[in-house]
C-alpha cells in the first residue's frame, strides 16, 4: 500500500513477460475479487456508500458499479481476443458511465454481475491452453495487449478499487 489515495497499491505495471505462476496468481486474485469487494462494502450505509474515496474521486457506490461495468468489458475483450484475429476493442468513457443514473442504484445488482462475470472469466482462463494467453487484442488508445496482459491488468484493477473502498473506510473509521 502507498499513501497515494488515487493509486493505493501503485499504478499498474504491464508485465514484459508473464510466467505461469504470475498468471495463476492473477487468476486467483480475479476469483477472489467478488468476495473481497462484498466484504469491503458489507454493512455500509447510504451515507458511507455516497462518500468519495478521495477528494474529487468517485463515491464508494460509483466504484462498485464501475467495477461491474469494467469487468463486463474485460470479459468481452478476452473472449474477442480468443475468437478473433487481433480485434480492436471498443473503449468507453468510464467517467461518463459513472455519472449515469444507474450508478446511484443499490450495490446488489453490480455485486451479482461481478460475481457471475468472474465465475465465468476464471473458469474460462483456467481451461485455456498456454498459447491462448498470447492472443493479441488492440486498444485504440492504449495499444496492443495480450490475454495475459488483460489478466494481469484486471487482477490489479480489482485490487486497486477494493483498496479505494477499504482505504476510505479505514480513514473514516467505519
Amino acid at each position: 500500500m502507498t499513501s497515494d489515495l488515487a493509486y493505493p497499491i501503485g499504478k499498474f505495471a504491464r508485465p514484459v513477460a508473464t510466467s505461469a505462476d504470475a498468471r495463476a496468481t492473477s487468476i486467483r486474485q480475479l476469483a477472489a475479487l467478488p468476495a473481497e469487494l462484498s466484504a469491503a462494502v458489507e454493512g455500509l450505509n447510504d451515507a458511507q456508500l455516497d462518500t468519495p474515496y478521495r477528494p474529487g474521486g468517485w463515491t464508494v457506490r460509483q466504484v462498485v458499479h464501475h467495477l461491474a461495468d469494467s469487468h463486463v468489458n474485460a470479459f468481452v475483450r478476452v473472449k474477442l481476443a480468443l475468437t478473433e484475429e487481433s480485434p480492436v476493442i471498443k473503449p468507453y468513457d468510464e467517467k461518463q458511465w459513472a455519472e449515469l443514473p444507474d450508478a446511484t442504484l443499490p450495490l446488489g445488482p453490480s455485486l451479482e454481475i461481478l460475481r457471475g462475470v468472474h465465475e465465468r472469466l476464471v473458469a474460462l482462463l483456467q481451461a485455456l491452453p498456454e498459447a491462448a494467453f498470447a492472443r493479441p487484442l488492440v486498444h485504440p488508445v492504449n495499444g496492443p495487449h495480450t490475454v495475459d496482459t488483460m489478466v494481469a491488468l484486471y487482477a490489479w484493477h480489482g485490487r486497486h478499487h477494493v483498496a479505494h473502498v477499504t482505504g476510505v473506510a479505514q480513514r473514516e473509521g467505519w
